[in-house]
């Protein structure tokens, strides 16, 4: 039963019984605690079914969209409809540790060539799709054109692949970028995607990494002049209290990003590294 006071008088009510403050609450069945429980409980519950009403007036004034195809979403869709995740190019079999595509599936501690010759500093990477048509375009159309609508999309992509993950992951480290790419593209895109990532799995941003060099773009590069490009780029104010970070970008093109971060991560006081990406890109010959 919900509890309610009076303005007019201090005098509460309780199952449309009138009592005052010096009534015994338990002659009524009731202890203090309870009363505000049920007054708290009823509270969340209003709350509760205002948003869902807002939420159902907001879609049919404005029905949300597929960010693919624009068709309106289902009543159990969300950002992408069914039929395009179906579509997406989705890697099938991939390295666990660096998230190169394979051509078949490997045991699940078993990695590519080029990790088990030479390890990378980085426990496991997911990057569910490839660099390609439609997710290319669309990447592409986020990071340079300021098409914002696609961030929820990307990250629920991220989340139907975030069990892949080690699940001692205690913090999120979006790929820095440099103060002022950052103020004229207006937002950084890893921290974007990487912002509803934490608050669906509670884990905090971690904010004491930043690009130190305005480097040139990675984009045409291949992976030696990656290497040189990204040479001292990053830095830390102080150390890193989380231990196992996970680091987010929007896409792996050589790893070498990742890698430079993940160094500098380990040697400031996280004891193992993963990263995240919504997709992979193909190498190059030669890359």
């Amino acid at each position: 039963m919900a509890v309610w006071r009076s303005r007019e008088a201090n005098v509460s009510y309780h199952a449309f019984k009138r009592f005052s403050p010096e009534t015994d609450t338990r002659q009524l069945g009731w202890s203090v605690q309870t009363l505000h429980m049920h007054r708290y409980r009823g509270r969340k519950s209003i709350r509760r079914l205002l948003s869902r009403l807002s939420a159902t007036v907001n879609h049919a004034l404005m029905p949300r969209r597929c960010v693919f195809c624009s068709v309106i979403s289902g009543p159990n869709e969300r950002f992408v409809c069914h039929a395009c995740l179906g579509e997406l190019p989705w890697i099938r079999h991939s390295c666990p540790q660096c998230g190169i595509q394979l051509p078949s599936e490997l045991a699940p501690t078993v990695c590519c060539a080029t990790c088990q010759s030479s390890p990378p500093p980085i426990t496991a990477t997911v990057a569910p799709l490839e660099y390609a048509f439609p997710v290319d375009a669309a990447i592409k159309a986020y990071k340079f054109h300021r098409r914002l609508f696609f961030v929820p999309a990307f990250a629920e992509i991220l989340m139907c692949v975030i069990d892949r993950l080690p699940n001692d992951v205690d913090a999120l480290l979006p790929v820095p970028l440099h103060r002022w790419r950052q103020m004229k593209r207006g937002y950084n895109q890893a921290t974007e995607i990487a912002k509803p990532v934490s608050t669906a799995l509670r884990l905090p941003i971690v904010t004491n990494v930043y690009r130190s060099l305005a480097t040139p773009y990675q984009s045409g590069l291949d992976a030696h002049e990656r290497r040189t490009n990204l040479k001292s780029a990053f830095r830390t104010k102080g150390r890193l209290a989380a231990r196992h970070v996970l680091i987010v970008d929007d896409v792996i093109t050589t790893g070498e990003t990742g890698r430079q971060i993940a160094r500098l991560v380990l040697a400031n006081g996280a004891e193992k590294v993963s990263m995240i990406a919504i997709a992979r890109a193909i190498p190059r010959a030669g890359g």
